[in-house]
């Protein structure tokens, strides 16, 4: 996922921006010569703050893509998986538990607490 794809999503439940993000597994790319014609308009992923409080270097956010990671609504609690750099937004009702409980076992130590024990839909304290 391209850290610049965060000026553009929202909680696909509650519509709430912008999301959270953790990258867990990042790969690297040669970043460009030349500042992108188009960067964020409203929140910059690679600082993690609105555009109005500043501007980072573009070219670096454009030679960067998360592999794996979380994206976290701070407004409903829903997190959403970052697989193989795509984004796995579904809606509730069409969520697999079994791969979002693994998905949440396998980045145990990465995932904040409160994902672990509170996320929505699923969570790991769910479980027990």
């Amino acid at each position: 996922m391209k850290y610049r794809l965060l000026d553009l999503l929202a909680c696909p439940i509650c519509k709430h921006f912008p999301l959270k993000h953790i990258a867990f597994k990042e790969s690297l790319y040669e970043a460009p010569r030349e500042p992108p014609a188009k960067t964020c308009q409203e929140y910059c992923g690679w600082l993690s703050r609105r555009v109005e409080e500043g501007r980072g270097d573009c070219r670096e956010c454009f030679a960067r893509e998360v592999d794996e990671g979380l994206l976290t609504c701070p407004n409903c609690g829903r997190w959403y998986p970052i697989i193989e750099e795509i984004p796995h937004m579904l809606p509730d009702e069409l969520r697999n538990r079994e791969e979002d409980l693994a998905f949440l076992k396998k980045w145990s130590s990465k995932v904040p607490e409160e994902v672990l024990k509170a996320g929505v839909p699923f969570n790991l304290a769910q479980q027990a």
